[in-house]
Formats: structure tokens, C-alpha cells, sequence
């Protein structure tokens, strides 16, 4: 799939959806799209990178970008993606903000018959009325926790991209303020500005969607721990418990979590 693949979906078209398996390591080279896009994977974990943050999909979640930002994906696992183009010109009824959403059962149904549809289908028949409902549905998902802004400021964007390679980092905010030579409360202040979180729960959630990636292609619980930062088994879990609701062993088994809408969760 290359980054002309938009062109599939005539601008005056309202939708159309693709089918798409990928192998695990698989990359989508930065691209963007004329349309908005929901991206939903039925198998394996897709990481979305845009210029101003990163997405974590688990099955059972979807990615919902607007039209037009830019954004590479890179596949954890063997992935099954299942993508939705929509014409927002054409659709009132979408999300406002790029996010992680819940994908209900009935929307996951509703995405695989979509594939079927040709873009040119008539107002008022089968086709149209699955698409409405389809964007009813989306329209009233909730956000998930899965994604993690980064900074526009160069200096912390530098420790933001360490800190993502090498997730069990322990080196503490005192020794990041001294080598950007500013003060500890001055790094704090910034990266809450830059980002809207703070430094400590930004790391806190860059290894725990670290960790998803792992999960998804079967890395040992305990592998997982170790290479984010913690001391034990037990305390990642318990970390990952408090976050996801449920264990590391059990997440790709269990029901998503709901939250609330939240500006902190989604760009």
C-alpha cells in the first residue's frame, strides 16, 4: 500500500473500504490523505506516528486520523487491517480530533461489510444506510488512552525520542534539566505546556504502549517488564492493570477500557 493509495477514493466520493494483511515489522511509509481515515486492525498492533504524537492500536480499537495529516505505520505482530475512507465534506458526523477509538462489535461488523461497497453507490439503498449507520456508530465511540503527544521544542523532543528507543531509561528529571541547563521546575513547566502531561506520566505511558507493541507479537510478560524500566513482573502488571483494566496476559482477551472524552487523550 503506498502513500498514493487515497487516490483510490474519487474526491467526490463519500466512502470506500480496504482490506489489507500485513506482515509483522511492516512499515507505511509517511503519507497523508485527501480524506479522513479509520484504521482498524482485526489481528496484531498498528503504531501511528504523526508530527505531533504517536497512536498505539490493539485489535478491537481503531485509529481515527483526519484528512490531511501525515502519519507512517508500523505493524506489531501479523496485522489484518481493515481501513475506512470517509469524505468529511459529505459526513457531519465525525470525529473532530485524530484519536484512539473503542471499535464495537457492531462497528467491526459494519467496517467489514463496507468493504464490499463501491464508492459510487445511490442515496437510499443498502449501501447508504449501512454508511449511515456506520458513521452513527463511529460518531458515538468513545476516546481511549493509547496515545502519546510529543513536544514541538527540539530540546525535548530529543529526550521524548530516547526515551521512546530506550524505554527502561532510568535517568531522572534532574539530570535531563542539567543537560538542556535549565531548572528542574523549568523542564516540568515546558513539557506540561508542550505536551499537556507531565513528564513523569508521559514516560509512565511511553512504556506502556511500548509494552503493547511487545505483547502483540509475544514477548514473555516478564521480557516486557524488565526492558520498560520496571523491577518486576509484578509491578508491571500492576501498572498495566491500573491503566488498561486488565493484565498484561489477559489485555488482547479482555473488553477495552472506557474513558472519558479527554483533550489529554487525543490531538
Amino acid at each position: 500500500m503506498q502513500a498514493d493509495y487515497q487516490e483510490l477514493l474519487p474526491v467526490t466520493a463519500r466512502a470506500m473500504a480496504l482490506a489489507i494483511d500485513y506482515e509483522h515489522g511492516h512499515v507505511i511509509s509517511v503519507h497523508r490523505h485527501a480524506h479522513a481515515q479509520l484504521i482498524y486492525a482485526i489481528d496484531g498492533v498498528m503504531t501511528i506516528a504523526t508530527q505531533d504524537g504517536r497512536w498505539v492500536v490493539p485489535p478491537t480499537r481503531g485509529v481515527w486520523l483526519r484528512p490531511g495529516v501525515e502519519h507512517q505505520i508500523r505493524m506489531s505482530g501479523a496485522v489484518k487491517m481493515r481501513t475506512v475512507f470517509i469524505n468529511c465534506a459529505n459526513s457531519p458526523l465525525l470525529p473532530r480530533h485524530s484519536c484512539v477509538l473503542e471499535i464495537s462489535p457492531l462497528l467491526r461488523q459494519l467496517i467489514v461489510a463496507a468493504i464490499d461497497i463501491a464508492p459510487d453507490f445511490a442515496d437510499g439503498g443498502r449501501d447508504w444506510h449501512l454508511l449511515q449507520l456506520l458513521l452513527h456508530e463511529l460518531d458515538s465511540l468513545p476516546v481511549l488512552p493509547l496515545y502519546l503527544p510529543l513536544p514541538l521544542d527540539a530540546r525535548l523532543r530529543g529526550i521524548c525520542e530516547r526515551l521512546m528507543q530506550e524505554p527502561g531509561e532510568q535517568l531522572t528529571v534532574a539530570h535531563w534539566a542539567a543537560q538542556l541547563e535549565i531548572t528542574e521546575r523549568s523542564l516540568h513547566r515546558l513539557f506540561q505546556k508542550q505536551t499537556g502531561m507531565r513528564f513523569g506520566h508521559w514516560r509512565q505511558q511511553a512504556r506502556l504502549l511500548r509494552a503493547l507493541e511487545q505483547l502483540a507479537h509475544g514477548a514473555k510478560v516478564i521480557d516486557v517488564a524488565m526492558d520498560n524500566g520496571y523491577t518486576s513482573q509484578s509491578a508491571f502488571a500492576a501498572m498495566f492493570k491500573k491503566h488498561f483494566g486488565t493484565t498484561p496476559s489477559a489485555f488482547y482477551r479482555a473488553a477495552p477500557t472506557v474513558v472519558k472524552k479527554n483533550a489529554a487523550m487525543h490531538q
